[in-house]
């Protein structure tokens, strides 16, 4: 039996995302051609890897013990390829701001699959809502959904963030059309596009909750309290969250990434951005 590299780092990929849609991102490959590989990894090692639930794919006893010696080996094939080329390897801190529900669920896989990949090295990420100053080096690394207008700083547009409509399926049932309650951004966010949006389509439904978080917005909407725009990386990953069609999306968001000039030849911050924009691409 011949296995092939490339099939084991999709399994790592999976294994360390819990999904085919993140694995996907990662690789740069489709979810289809991944499930495939997979499938066709577990019948030639007549093993079962992965136990297939509504919330991902989790690994089985079997798949533990492939991932232990997989994970070894992708530690040792980074390491050969430094040695090739010269690299050394990364060592020391980088400080990474964002918010809280960009950070949990868009960086953190991201950072810990290149964590297990440069273990000398630590990523300190910070989630909070105030703008914080690369000027002042609260911060080496910052991803926001505004363009930078500070002196000195560099940056560039990492992703673009879809939003979808969502309510639990309990909520459809006895919601009315005419009467939605939406669960939208405290008043200090009141004037985010996705808020006034959601007032200019459903202009007599009532607010009936707020919240400044993302993950509390959509642990409201899972519980029937009413309709909720939440980013489509939360949402769809929610089980028993329906995306609600209202005839257009709402507005998504693009996200920036800017770093201070001073750091421009740092090799930790350029190997976590060139890492995070590679899988955000």
């Amino acid at each position: 039996m011949t296995t092939n590299w490339d099939d084991l780092k999709i399994f790592l990929a999976i294994a360390r995302h819990g999904s085919l849609s993140g694995a996907a991102r990662m690789l740069g490959q489709s979810q289809s051609t991944m499930g495939r590989r997979i499938r066709v990894l577990e019948e030639e090692l007549g093993q079962t890897l992965f136990q297939r639930t509504d919330d991902g794919f989790l690994l089985t006893h079997e798949g533990e013990a492939v991932f232990e010696h997989v994970q070894q080996m992708a530690h040792e094939a980074d390491a050969v390829l430094r040695k090739l080329s010269g690299q050394q390897q990364l060592e020391g801190l980088l400080r990474v701001s964002t918010t809280e529900w960009f950070g949990a669920h868009v960086l953190a896989p991201v950072f810990a699959d290149f964590s297990g990949r440069h273990p000398a090295m630590t990523i300190e990420l910070i989630t909070e809502t105030r703008l914080v100053s690369l000027a002042r080096r609260e911060a080496d690394l910052v991803f926001r959904f505004r363009q930078f207008d500070e002196a000195d700083v560099v940056q560039r547009k990492a992703m673009h963030a879809e939003f979808g409509v969502y309510a639990s399926g309990a909520y459809l049932r006895q919601a009315d059309d005419n009467h939605h309650r939406l669960i939208i951004m405290d008043t200090a966010y009141g004037e985010l596009a996705d808020v006034t949006w959601l007032r200019r389509r459903l202009p007599k439904a009532q607010a009936a909750l707020r919240a400044n978080s993302r993950d509390v917005q959509a642990a409201l909407c899972r519980n029937g309290a009413g309709l909720a725009v939440l980013p489509r990386v939360i949402g769809d990953g929610i089980r028993g969250l329906r995306l609600v069609d209202l005839g257009e999306p709402p507005p998504g968001r693009d996200v920036w990434a800017g770093y201070h000039k001073d750091l421009k030849r740092s090799p930790r911050l350029r190997a976590v951005l060139d890492a995070t924009l590679a899988a955000l691409s």
